[in-house]
Order: structure tokens, then sequence, then C-alpha cells
């Protein structure tokens, strides 16, 4: 018996009923051996953290565009949070945690640079619509690995397709990640509002704090603790509706205050400038457009257009900013 297959049995005996059992998994697109060590989830979640586009997360924006100080969330970091928010429920609700952990690592890979701003510009300039949600699930089926893509299971990838709010995972361990994402960026871009000096803590409203907590710790312990006291031993994940009715009054809150407010976002009206003239230009110089892309949708029936908003998505912010500086901007010489 393989150490893989120990662990299958292992989480049959542990694991709650309503988990996704990796030896039930719906498979992949194209069939591949079995790892002898690894479950099918541990070699997605193991697959998402070696690819290039997981990397570029680290210098690709949260809420803050080129924030001054080391200490604001980027991508990556929100990631990393969600990851270890979704494997803490997992576990307690005796879930999948692999699984958890590998949509939860997945989630944001379609993130464009400069945050939501980038989704918008290229869904504008471009005339096809552009959720991060459906570009993640494209970057690990199509463009990955050279176009090859990572060939990981559907449940992963329903999962990353559906973590937003308007979502509807078909797993549990996919319904975690979905939750903790909200909880996740709302406790963590409080704490970098505060940073900021756009927030202080007793801005926060007392109708959310007597419930929540008035601390970023108590408000991710309230707020976890929610969610396993109504789930466990239940085929469902939902939040206490008390609870739940306050993390989102606090989301919305933050829309008012932080998400749209003008510190935090300054410099939105430049990132849109310059994507959209990056995309113009990649519209009339298709030949500049890194050979990939093209071959990726022509492959399947795709417009250049297509190609376009992939390169353009999977730049991080200081990758596009130095391709603008390249085309636009005059460089020094000598003789």
């Amino acid at each position: 018996m393989t150490v893989r297959e120990e662990t299958e049995q292992i989480e049959r005996k542990i694991l709650s009923q309503y988990a996704a059992f990796s030896d039930s998994t719906m498979g992949r697109d194209r069939d591949e051996p079995q790892c002898e060590l690894r479950t099918v989830y541990q070699r997605d979640r193991d697959r998402i953290i070696h690819c290039k586009s997981f990397r570029r997360l680290k210098h690709k924006t949260q809420v803050f565009l080129s924030p001054e100080g080391d200490h604001y969330r980027t991508r990556l970091t929100h990631t990393l949070e969600v990851a270890q928010i979704s494997r803490t429920i997992a576990r307690a609700l005796r879930l999948n945690e692999d699984l958890t952990e590998a949509i939860a690592l997945g989630h944001d890979l379609g993130h464009t640079p400069f945050g939501h701003i980038g989704e918008d510009t290229l869904s504008d300039v471009s005339g096809i619509r552009f959720e991060h949600c459906e570009q993640s699930v494209r970057v690990v089926e199509k463009i990955e690995k050279d176009g090859m893509g990572l060939n990981l299971t559907k449940e992963v990838r329903d999962g990353i397709l559906n973590h937003r709010t308007s979502g509807n995972p078909s797993t549990l361990e996919g319904c975690i990640v979905r939750y903790s994402d909200k909880i996740a960026y709302i406790n963590h871009d409080i704490d970098d509002a505060i940073r900021a000096g756009i927030l202080k803590e007793t801005d926060i409203p007392k109708e959310y704090v007597s419930i929540l907590g008035n601390s970023t710790k108590e408000r991710l312990n309230t707020l976890v603790k929610a969610i396993v006291d109504t789930s466990a031993g239940k085929p469902y994940v939902k939040m206490d509706p008390d609870v739940n009715i306050a993390m989102t009054g606090l989301r919305s809150f933050m829309f008012k205050n932080v998400y749209t407010n003008k510190t935090a976002k300054s410099e939105e009206k430049k990132a849109d400038r310059m994507l959209r003239t990056l995309y113009l230009y990649y519209r009339d110089n298709t030949d500049k457009l890194p050979g990939m892309y093209v071959d990726i949708v022509n492959r399947n029936n795709e417009p250049i257009e297509r190609a376009i908003c992939d390169y353009i998505s999977g730049m991080s912010d200081t990758y596009s900013i130095n391709t603008f500086k390249k085309i636009y901007i005059p460089m020094s010489w000598d003789i």
C-alpha cells in the first residue's frame, strides 16, 4: 500500500461524511498516473504554489496601489491569509483541509495588476467581460505551463470559480473558501486602512463592534467560530445569521469609507489610463504579444482581444509599469 492510499484511508476514518474525499474526486480533464505519496488535492496545492502566476501575486495590488511601507497586504499575502483561515475552519469541521487549501491558494491567480480597477479597465476597453474568478480558472486550465495548464481536479477548479459572494461551490470546502475570502479581506483591509491613517479603530460603528469585537484578533475569532458552531456536523457551511449580518454591514462600511476613499484610490486613474494604453498598443501591434498567448487563443478559436487580456492580466504591477515605460517613456542612451 502506498503512502497516498494510507492517507486516503485515514481520510475515510477521520473526516466528516460530508467531506470531499480524495479517492472520490471527479478527476482531471487529462488522466495521469497517481502519485505514490500525495493525494490528488495535495498535488493540486503543490502545482499552484509552484506555478508562475502564484509567484507574481507578490507584486499585485490588494487595495492600496504602490503603498509606502513594507507591511501593506499584497495579493499574495491576502491569498496566504485566506488559506490559513480556510484551513482552520476545514480542520474544525473535519472537512478536507488539502482541498480547501488548494482552492484558497488558487482563488486569485487570475487577478489583474492594480486590483479590481484592472478588471474594470480590461472589460471596458476590450468589450470582453473580464472577471478575475473566471480568469483564475483560465490560468490553471489554459495558460500555465506554456499553455498546457495545470490539469487540476474539477473540485479545485469549481471552488476557484465560485469563491466570490455570488458563487455556489459544489463542495463544502469551496464554501469555506468563499467565506474565508471575505473574512480575510475585511479584516486585513481594516488593518491596512488604520496603518494608512484612513481609519481609526473607533470609527467602526458600534453596532458591528458589539457583535464582532473591537480588534482584528477578536473579529477573526468571532467570524470563524460563527461558521464552525453553525456548521459542525451539518451538510452545509453557513455563518450564524446575526454575525453574518454584522459582517455584511462591516463590508458595506468598508466600501464606503475605504474602498472608494480618495487616498486609497488616488492612483487608480493613472493605473486605468496606463493599462488602457497598453491594451490599445497590443491591439495595434499584435506581433509584439508573446507568441504563447496568441497560440492559446488560436488553439481555442478565440479572438486576439482575449490574448491581450490574458497577457495584461498576468502582469504584476511592477512589470506593467516597466512595460509601459519601455514602450512610451524615452530612455537615456550612450554614444
